[in-house]
Order: structure tokens, then sequence, then C-alpha cells
């Protein structure tokens, strides 16, 4: 183990202040000895922006109160100011970002400021963008928390399987749909089932993306680019939702010791197309063994056997301590085990 005196440190750019980025920034700040200790290195946030302000930290990378921070700067001149290694983007999901969320990302990449992000809308527009400007800078991009929060199948579909063959997907990597499936086997209603994931934090506030397969496709769609190369932005989706009607199916397979799932997948030998269907699975299937808000990714790799990683938190923890993960893995010096 390193001695803490002896970590690499690292400044952080933060681009978001909500949940996932404040649980982000109070991790760093709380684990900063730690990750010292164990992984050699120390990244500290020194920049806080939102969007219509930003603030410096301080030393210890604490983040001041909101009345004393000042307005937006160039984010050229905040990286410069700051030495930022990492611009870490926590900020939500939505088309009204996606072109900024983009052209931040690929300023930072070109500059060699590696780019760790929970933000998936660019990343299904410009992906290819994305790309380049990496490969021009000499820098990395990593979504872990844009793939399943703290469910690590991004790690998995980038490096672990290569070699593998990995030639399909299967997935419920949307914890709220999964709830909900098992509330209505229960006997809920829908309305009652996604108020109740609304009580417990893990469904949004607008849960249509999730009841819709929209979440879950994107989710599979950007494995299916690291996986196999595919672009997001050409990839059909097609997505059979979570519906009142789904109420009865759920009851049905439950009577029958089975469990209705959400079940998004994408072949290697379809490339292009990624569909969620409402499947029963059976005893024995890694997703019928999902629980509450749980969410698990099969990879089919015919000769080395299916790999499966299940688990990961849906919640803004879950989705910081991603954030933190990719943070560390861009910044942690490389050498021994590793």
């Amino acid at each position: 183990m390193r001695e803490a005196t002896e970590a690499t440190r690292a400044a952080v750019v933060l681009a978001g202040y909500g949940p996932v980025g404040q649980a982000f920034a109070d991790r760093l700040q709380r684990d900063s000895a730690a990750l010292a200790h164990r992984h050699g290195v120390r990244p500290r946030v020194a920049a806080v922006r939102a969007s219509t302000a930003q603030c410096a930290t301080g030393a210890d990378g604490s983040v001041p109160p909101r009345p004393q921070w000042g307005p937006v700067r160039p984010l050229g001149e905040t990286f410069e100011r700051t030495g930022a290694r990492v611009f870490v983007q926590a900020v939500p999901s939505t088309p009204g970002v996606r072109q900024r969320a983009a052209e931040e990302a690929v300023a930072a990449l070109r500059r060699g400021i590696h780019v760790v992000t929970a933000t998936k809308s660019h990343l299904l527009t410009h992906w290819r963008e994305l790309a380049e400007a990496a490969r021009a800078g000499g820098s990395t991009i990593r979504i872990s928390g844009a793939t399943g929060a703290a469910l690590p199948a991004g790690d998995l579909a980038r490096t672990s399987l290569r070699g593998l063959d990995c030639r399909t997907v299967r997935a419920c990597p949307n914890g709220t749909v999964t709830f909900v499936l098992d509330r209505l086997a229960e006997g809920g209603t829908l309305a009652d089932a996604v108020r109740a994931a609304q009580l417990r934090g893990i469904a949004e506030a607008d849960p249509s993306a999730d009841l819709s397969g929209e979440d879950a496709a994107t989710k599979v769609r950007l494995l299916a680019a690291l996986l196999w190369g595919w672009d997001p932005a050409e990839v059909r989706v097609r997505a059979q939702p979570v519906d009142a009607a789904a109420a009865a199916r759920a009851r049905d397979a439950a009577a029958r010791s089975r469990r209705l799932r959400a079940v998004a997948g994408a072949s290697a030998d379809e490339p292009g197309v990624v569909r969620v269907r409402l499947e029963e699975t059976e005893p024995g299937d890694p997703l019928h063994a999902l629980s509450g808000p749980e969410k698990a990714v099969v990879f089919g790799c015919p000769d080395a056997g299916d790999v499966t990683v299940s688990g990961g938190r849906s919640s803004p923890v879950g989705a910081a301590l991603a954030l933190v993960k990719d943070t560390v893995e861009v910044t942690a010096p490389r050498t021994g085990f590793q």
C-alpha cells in the first residue's frame, strides 16, 4: 500500500450539483485519505459548475454555500485555473442540455483532460465525436454512471470481456421497472407501484423513461457500443412499455412461479437493434432472481459461458460511487497488479 503522502493529486472540475453531483463531491472529500492509501491518488473537486453559477472549493474540496457562488466562467478558463485532470459530468440526461454537455466534454477531451460522465444524452448522439476528441487529446472517457449506476456492467463491456467473443446482451438495467413489476405481481396497481418506488427514492418524479423502456434501451445501446463498436445514434429501438395491462400479466406469471421482467436485449448478429420486451422468466434465470430495484446484465459468450453481473444500488449515491470509481481509474498510477 502507498502512504497517503505519496499519493498523486488530481484536480476535478464537476459539472452539475444536483443529488448525484453533491453525493460525488461529498464522497471525494470524505474518502480522500482512503483513496490515497488504497489507490495512490487523491482526487479533489477544485471547481463546481451549475447552469448559471460556479464556485471554487476549499483546500479540502469542500463546496461553499450557493450564495457564495459567482457567475459561470468560460470552461477553458476554469480548466486552466484549476489545472484539471478530470472533468466529471453529473448534469441531467435531458435534450435541453445535450449539446452543451457534448461541447464541454469534447473541449475537455481535446485538452487531454479525462471525462467521467453519468449523463447519457450526449453519449447517444455524439459518440463518434467524443471518441475522436479523446483520440486527438490522448485522453479517456468513462461512462459507468451512465450504464447502470453502481452496477459495473460498463467495465465488463469495455475491457473484461475482450477476447471472450461476447455475442449477446440480455439485461434488466432499470431498477425502477423491476420494482414496479414485482409490486404488480403482488396485486398492486401501476399508480401505487410507481408511488412506492418514488417514496423509496428509486423512481424519478417523472418515471416515463423507465416505464416506456427508453432508459433500459439507452443503457443497452451504450453497452453495445462498448462491446461491438456500434454508434448509439444509429441504433433502432423497439420497446414494449410497462402499462396498466402489465398488471394482469405479472400476477399470472407469479401464479406459475415465474416473474415478469422488462428485458432489454441486443445481439452482435443483429447489428443496430435493441429490443425491450416484457418476458416471463423462470427460476434459474439470473433476471428471475432479481428482487426489488436490483439490476442485472447477462453477457452471452458462447465458448466462455454466460457472464452475469447483478446488484448495484439505483440511487444518487450509487451513481456517485460509479463516478468516484471511474475518476480513480483514470488518475491512479498504473503499475503492478491492475
